[in-house]
């Protein structure tokens, strides 16, 4: 019967390669069509690879925990004529080796084994697909032994900053880096998984812009008050989505890209939440929030919420925002410093909320009101702290009337 390839598809833009996650099938299952049949993971998210046609797997060519790259065929089916003309797929079997005939056995009498099927040649995990990359800066010298030793490690100039130099000037030499090395064999050592990669590659891309954070109280009960009357209700975050969404498309400027002499405006004010997911942060975006009411997003807030815990973000939610929102008071934190993703300029924070003494003048005594701190880190090269104060009293007016967002 024909055999039809299942192949790694192109899983996002500027994606080279997905991590084998889990293999749901065996050799000899029956499958329908776009039957999920294998896992894989990105470094934005966990996805399924479907078959073509209905059929019977005939072999697995892979194996979980290792990378392999976009094209690559990662198992066959067995399938009718039919199928394999419409798909244009049918191919040659893949190769095997025959089992050696009982006389040719190994001496131990022990019958000798099939070969497994070629493997298709893996490819180690790399980061790609993030916006605007930057060199990463680090040492203020590194001699062309060094480069070329950390280029064959896979090694960034910020990785030397946990390495005390002993050249000039606290300059890390090549001794020290191969000293450091020969040390981490005796310590406890895990694999970073694809995503701890990619947060990694993204925070040290910013890292090279000059970030600065601006913070204020904001009063928090006209927004707890109105999601009382709300159902669903909102999550905090997306009440300061949407008042972003309308101060930036007040002055759209402070959203805006520097590149060159030059600052880009957004086309669209779309921005993103952060939601915690495993071993890394995950970022879906909502789309034209300026243009949206607060009640139309929640559905969609919501949903994201939960694909975003499950890494399984769909491709019209990723990337390409201008701003990030983050309630790190989920983890009781009352003061952060978040740093903008490397195609943003802004992140909006929100901390705990608790309980302070509030003056009021026309009883002249102190009444308690509910506050929480609302941080504002931004790209100054971009913004200045006068800019970054007033757009967050914008921000922080538009919060006081929820129900007009």
């Amino acid at each position: 019967m024909p055999q039809i390839p299942i192949i790694m598809p192109q899983l996002g833009e500027s994606i080279a390669e997905a991590t084998i996650v889990n293999v749901a099938v065996q050799v000899g299952d029956q499958v329908e069509a776009d039957q999920d049949v294998i896992e894989v993971e990105t470094n934005k998210a966990v996805m399924s690879v479907t078959t073509p046609c209905p059929g019977r797997v005939s072999c697995i060519l892979v194996e979980n925990g290792q990378s392999y790259a976009v094209g690559s065929t990662l198992g066959y089916l067995e399938a009718t004529v039919e199928d394999a003309k419409r798909h244009g797929l049918d191919v040659p079997p893949p190769e095997t080796e025959e089992t050696p005939a009982p006389a040719e056995a190994p001496l131990d009498g022990q019958p000798a084994k099939a070969a497994e099927p070629a493997r298709h040649a893996a490819v180690q995990p790399t980061v790609h697909g993030l916006p605007v990359p930057v060199h990463a800066t680090g040492a203020s010298y590194l001699s062309p032994r060094m480069k070329a030793r950390m280029e064959e490690l896979g090694l960034h100039a910020a990785d030397l900053s946990g390495i005390a130099g002993s050249g000039a000037a606290g300059r890390v030499t090549i001794d020290d880096l191969e000293k450091f090395l020969s040390q981490l064999d005796h310590q406890s050592l895990t694999p970073a998984s694809p995503m701890r990669v990619a947060v990694a590659d993204a925070m040290r891309r910013s890292a090279t812009r000059p970030i600065a954070t601006v913070g204020r109280p904001l009063n928090v009960e006209p927004i707890l008050s109105h999601r009382k009357t709300r159902d669903p209700k909102p999550g905090p975050a997306l009440y300061l989505l949407r008042a972003l969404g309308i101060a930036l498309s007040e002055n759209s400027a402070p959203a805006g890209r520097l590149i060159g002499e030059r600052i880009v405006h957004p086309a669209s004010i779309d921005i993103g939440f952060a939601v915690e997911a495993e071993d890394g942060v995950l970022v879906p975006v909502i789309r034209n929030v300026a243009a949206r009411k607060l009640a139309e997003m929640v559905g969609e807030y919501n949903e994201l919420v939960a694909q975003a815990r499950q890494r399984r973000i769909p491709p019209s939610a990723n990337g390409g925002s201008v701003a990030t929102v983050t309630n790190f008071g989920n983890f009781g934190l009352m003061w952060a410093t978040p740093i903008p993703l490397p195609e943003q300029t802004l992140v909006l924070g929100l901390s705990s909320a608790r309980i302070v003494p509030n003056w009021n003048p026309e009883t002249k005594t102190f009444e308690p009101l509910k506050e929480a701190g609302m941080t504002l880190s931004f790209d100054h090269r971009v913004l200045d702290g006068g800019a970054a104060g007033r757009l967050l009293s914008r921000i922080a007016e538009l919060l006081a009337q929820p129900e007009t967002l």
